[in-house]
């Protein structure tokens, strides 16, 4: 699978770097195949990519502009509606090469199950790698809705293979209760210290980025919305905290379902998505 392409009509930010300059790449996974209650995911990646023409990119908070990180916008990966596994073999397929050319993916679903394929190409890096999931939900069943692959159980599938730290989680069921308490697994609520959380994770690390973790009243256009969420100001100290202990490789934002008349979750996502640009390259200096 050959993913670079220039020739992709809208680019993050308004920008497109040439791949041989590019640090990061994004990778658009519009998939939403499993989506249990609310639909329409497979629009989120177009428009994350249509509200970040509309991001200012001078960081306040850390007083610079980094929209010349050198941000490279793939085409928009192929999916298949009608099986769960190959569509996460296609991700799989996708971000191993961002990641053999040296480059840090940044993959937009489409529905979280797109998540799965990204775990499975960092499995290599386990000894060193976590993954920061982020989440309203612990995504811990073995299967559901006849797959183990939907976006249920992306976790499930996730430490089957890497180490992860899940924050913001505040809805399971007694199945994933059990799974949680037999794994020992490390998920914190929407109550949290950012400093603990970081202490968790390995040295490396990919972040998995649920929306729905966001309060409703934050970020309404998710799949699953569950009240009760976390909000931006804590978000960005999370990812701030993270991005100065550890080395951030890479990160997923997943679950956007676009309301037409409402663009402010759109905006929400593309300004994260930015946010976490900004704090790993200030990381980096």
């Amino acid at each position: 699978m050959h993913i670079f392409h220039s020739g992709v009509p809208h680019a993050f930010l308004g920008v497109q770097s040439a791949l041989d300059r590019a640090k990061y790449v994004v990778l658009s996974a519009p998939y939403d195949s499993t989506a249990s209650y609310v639909a329409g995911q497979r629009n989120g990646p177009h428009a994350i990519i249509e509200a970040s023409r509309q991001v200012e990119t001078y960081d306040i908070e850390l007083g610079k502009d980094f929209s010349d990180a050198g941000i490279h916008t793939a085409e928009e990966l192929e999916c298949d509606r009608g099986n769960p596994q190959r569509n996460c073999h296609f991700v799989q397929e996708a971000v191993e090469e961002v990641l053999k050319a040296g480059k840090v993916p940044i993959l937009l679903g489409g529905e979280h199950s797109v998540s799965i394929g990204a775990f499975w190409a960092l499995a290599p890096r386990s000894k060193s790698l976590s993954v920061l999931h982020i989440d309203a939900h612990a995504d811990m069943r073995d299967e559901y809705e006849g797959t183990k692959y939907n976006h249920a159980c992306v976790m499930r599938r996730c430490r089957e293979k890497l180490h992860a730290v899940s924050v913001g989680v505040r809805s399971y069921s007694h199945e994933e209760a059990q799974e949680i308490k037999k794994q020992k697994a490390d998920v914190f609520g929407a109550e949290f210290e950012p400093g603990e959380v970081a202490k968790r994770l390995k040295e490396e690390v990919y972040i998995s980025f649920d929306l729905d973790a966001f309060d409703p009243s934050e970020c309404p256009a998710v799949g699953t919305p569950e009240p009760g969420g976390l909000r931006w100001k804590e978000v960005c100290r999370l990812l701030g905290e993270v991005a100065r202990q550890k080395r951030v490789v890479g990160f997923d934002i997943v679950e956007l379902a676009p309301i037409p008349s409402n663009h402010a979750s759109d905006f929400l996502a593309a300004r994260l998505a930015y946010k976490l640009i900004c704090y790993i390259e200030s990381a980096r200096k």
